[in-house]
């Protein structure tokens, strides 16, 4: 650390700080822990950051931190294998996350010592510390080590005000109607049927929600949610979705558009198409098994795929968050790049590798800490009660989930990755389709790889090598054409010296051009410019009712005439404005009718500018 730092110091405090900090954080990262906003996540996060700063304390500006894990691993390698088996991924984790960090740093301390320089008193103000989270996103605890190193403290109260006061205005800001009044106590408990059954006949209505508020009865098309003491719907929970489906009597239908759980409580919300209902009345369930079918598909490919994501890309992967429905599954997860061709290849093909092998999904009811120490996967943070529902499909996946699933892995049919992306720092997502939508994707697909195979008069088995020449064509033929350019503005160049006037020993010269682009505009530009001498030039191009604009002035003339003000000068009279630099600038404009007494106008400009 001290060599990477030139610091002869040995007794250097952030010297110890990085030495101990590594340690830290390897052994982290080999325990399966990512840098993250949340949980063990965070604290790794925290320590990164903190031994981060003692090096930029040190003068080290470019990343150095992940650069000790080679050194660490000579020295504790042999005592913790696990260490060098996972010393590259290490690796990657922390560059990625000082690279990150960096910006964020060198921003955030600027700030913080100009503050600190400005106290009257020893306390940093909580706003303060609230605008170098909120607006650079400084860590608050890097502040409060800061504050302690110049003897001083941060207002923490202050930061926490700061803090609500946003949240208020946040929530301010946010209109949504609420389903029914907070002050509505949904008393008592339902009791779910679903993981047996799609339908119930020995229901009973215990509330109904009108506009908010409860009803004795409800009659016409209204809209309301019905809470029954015994449902076969599965309520929104976990990630997957509500179920969908009809409650009725000999009289009434009442059309489920959704289930949604409050507590111990199911609410069934949507409209009543014909009858009426009323509470204490026996009701008739029924699901809708086919959208119940594709989710349970849907969900049970979601465990499959967690174990594969943790089989190829090693067990630092955790769950972050799921959406299970009818059409697709999405499942967020912790992991620090982007998953490349191969991987995701293979993730889905270990998937629907244990699809085939059909295996038996078992369920039973445990003690919640028997069924961890049994290795069943847990959300991390997540509160569980005593007893919790175990589910698993071999020995391959083994997870606590309340959910609906399929009764073997064959059921689900095929899985099919759709996208794979970032949605936040060291958290990836991917969107897959099982069963009949996954043969829809595919059959998509292939008929888009038909479509594209009868345009190129190909057949599927040559498509690549006829695209590959096709591109390799394009390239030749764009820069053949770059090259008729660059010979055009050399032509156009030459041509156009002869009309340039002659004020106060300055060349000025305006023309309109004829099919050039931009970058001809400039090479134009650079040609005339060194043939010219003293000089300050206007160049126009018009494409339909678009004007483009460029002004060059010779280095020699830049004291006395600056293009971006002769090209505004001239880009004003077309509906335009521009900039750059005082040699050369750029403008457009949507006047293409004014253009010619615009650079009419240029000779008495530059005459005015040099008076």
């Amino acid at each position: 650390i001290a060599q990477l730092a030139d610091c002869d110091d040995l007794e250097n405090k952030s010297l110890r700080v990085i030495a101990d900090h590594i340690r830290a954080c390897s052994f982290l990262i080999v325990d399966g822990i990512i840098p993250s906003n949340e949980g063990r996540g965070y604290v790794l996060r925290r320590i990164i950051r903190r031994a981060i700063r003692h090096g930029h304390k040190l003068g080290l500006r470019e990343p150095f931190f992940y650069k000790l894990v080679d050194v660490l691993q000579q020295e504790m390698g042999e005592a913790y294998p696990e260490l060098t088996k996972a010393q590259a991924q290490v690796e990657r984790i922390l560059k990625q996350e000082e690279v990150r960090f960096a910006e964020t740093l060198d921003q955030g301390m600027h700030i913080l010592e100009q503050e600190i320089k400005q106290l009257e008193a020893e306390i940093i103000p909580g706003d303060v510390v609230f605008k170098l989270y909120d607006t650079y996103g400084f860590p608050v605890d890097l502040t409060a080590d800061v504050a302690r190193e110049h003897d001083l403290e941060i207002d923490r109260d202050g930061y926490e005000q700061a803090i609500e006061k946003q949240r208020e205005m946040a929530r301010a800001s946010s209109s949504f109607d609420i389903d029914y009044n907070d002050d509505i106590a949904l008393e008592g408990k339902t009791e779910f049927l679903g993981y047996d059954e799609l339908q119930s006949t020995d229901g009973k209505v215990l509330n109904i929600i009108v506009d908010g508020e409860l009803s004795e009865t409800l009659t016409g098309n209204q809209s309301a949610m019905i809470i029954i003491d015994s449902t076969p719907f599965y309520g929104e929970s976990g990630g997957q979705v509500g179920d969908t489906g009809i409650i009725s009597t000999e009289n009434a239908e009442f059309i489920v558009t959704d289930t949604q759980k409050n507590g111990d409580v199911f609410v069934h919300v949507g409209q009543l198409a014909k009858g009426s209902l009323k509470i204490g009345e026996a009701v008739n369930s029924r699901v809708n098994q086919t959208k119940r079918d594709a989710i349970a598909c849907n969900h049970s490919a979601t465990h499959l795929l967690h174990s594969a994501l943790r089989k190829i890309l090693g067990d630092h992967v955790q769950q972050k968050g799921s959406l299970v429905d009818n059409e697709k599954l999405r499942f967020d997860f912790s992991h620090f790049e982007a998953i490349n061709t191969e991987q995701l290849q293979a993730i889905e093909t270990l998937v629907n590798q244990h699809i085939r092998n059909n295996h038996l999904v078992e369920t039973k009811i445990m003690d919640v800490d028997a069924a961890k120490e049994s290795g069943a996967m847990a959300l991390f943070g997540e509160k569980y009660a005593d007893d919790v529902r175990v589910l698993s499909m071999s020995e391959f996946s083994v997870e606590l989930c309340g959910g609906t699933h399929v009764t073997r892995t064959g059921d689900i049919g095929l899985l099919k990755i759709t996208s794979e992306g970032g949605v936040a720092a060291g958290v990836r997502r991917i969107e897959a389709v099982t069963g009949q939508g996954a043969l829809t994707y595919i059959e998509y697909n292939e008929q888009q790889i038909d479509n594209t195979a009868a345009l190129l008069k190909a057949g599927r088995d040559s498509m690549f090598d006829k695209v590959s020449a096709l591109l390799e064509r394009s390239r030749k033929l764009e820069k053949e054409l770059d090259q008729l350019k660059g010979k055009l503005a050399n032509a156009q160049g030459s041509e156009l010296t002869d009309n340039a006037i002659q004020i106060n020993g300055i060349n000025v010269l305006t023309a309109k051009l004829d099919g050039v682009d931009a970058k001809g505009l400039r090479d134009t530009m650079d040609q005339l410019k060194s043939k010219l001498g003293s000089c300050a030039i206007v160049l126009a191009v018009v494409n339909g009712d678009k004007v483009s604009l460029a002004a060059g002035v010779s280095k020699d003339s830049v004291k006395r005439i600056k293009a971006g003000d002769l090209v505004n000068s001239v880009a004003c009279q077309v509906g335009g404005k521009g900039g750059g630099r005082p040699d050369m600038a750029m403008a457009g404009g949507n006047q293409p009718e004014n253009l010619e007494k615009a650079l009419s106008s240029v000779p008495s400009w530059v005459e005015n500018q040099l008076e």
